[in-house]
């Protein structure tokens, strides 16, 4: 994909196709989080707590949205879950990773941020709410928080097989390429491949 390059004055003279419309799917999102504050302010803490504010803006509206599409289109909310909410929450730090293997020598900080969100996901954004809503039902009603589990157990199981085998994957790597990312054009179109069917069947696997 070509990057803009610009010229004396500062004008851009060409821009591929694919950024151009990714540049104006997301103008929307891009003026919205422009009222952040710069990073100099109070510390750092101004734009810290402003972009945590606009991501949990972003989270509910993806939670929302994607709620609705699977009512409309009678989607389980399971399904509607592990898909449409998960691939949203989920694409910034697909996009983050991939700036960060590109920009970086190594592969720790792209594989880093997508183990670190889901660690903060799972452990704070699951167990957070879960500590307040026991607490809140023993003192208001005197009985425990309990939701029943349905299904998770075997999608938990799936991910966690897959998972597994994901890492493994990943490990190899660094012994027949030289490295967790990059290769040669086949290997690195192979491995995309790879891990998109292992996604793939945790969906489907899921949703059956």
């Amino acid at each position: 994909m070509l990057h803009p390059t610009k010229n004396e004055d500062g004008d851009i003279e060409d821009v591929s196709g694919m950024s151009a419309f990714i540049h104006f799917a997301t103008i929307g999102w891009k003026l919205v989080f422009a009222i952040v504050p710069p990073p100099h302010y109070w510390r750092g803490w101004a734009c810290f707590l402003g972009a945590l504010s606009m991501i949990g803006g972003v989270v509910v509206v993806v939670a929302d949205f994607a709620n609705l599409f699977g009512c409309v289109f009678d989607i389980k909310p399971s399904v509607t879950a592990i898909t449409f909410v998960a691939l949203g929450t989920s694409l910034p730090d697909t996009f983050a990773s991939m700036k960060a293997a590109v920009d970086d020598v190594n592969a720790d900080p792209a594989l880093g941020n997508v183990t670190g969100s889901n660690a903060v996901n799972v452990f704070m954004g699951l167990g957070l709410p879960w500590i307040i809503a026991t607490h809140y039902d023993k003192n208001k009603y005197n009985q425990y928080y309990f939701v029943p589990a349905g299904a998770l157990g075997f999608s938990v199981g799936v991910f966690t097989c897959l998972a597994i085998t994901c890492l493994i994957f990943i490990v190899s790597r660094r012994f027949v390429v030289g490295g967790e990312l990059g290769g040669s054009d086949n290997v690195r179109k192979g491995s995309c491949a790879f891990l998109v069917c292992l996604w793939s069947i945790y969906i489907i696997a899921s949703t059956l």
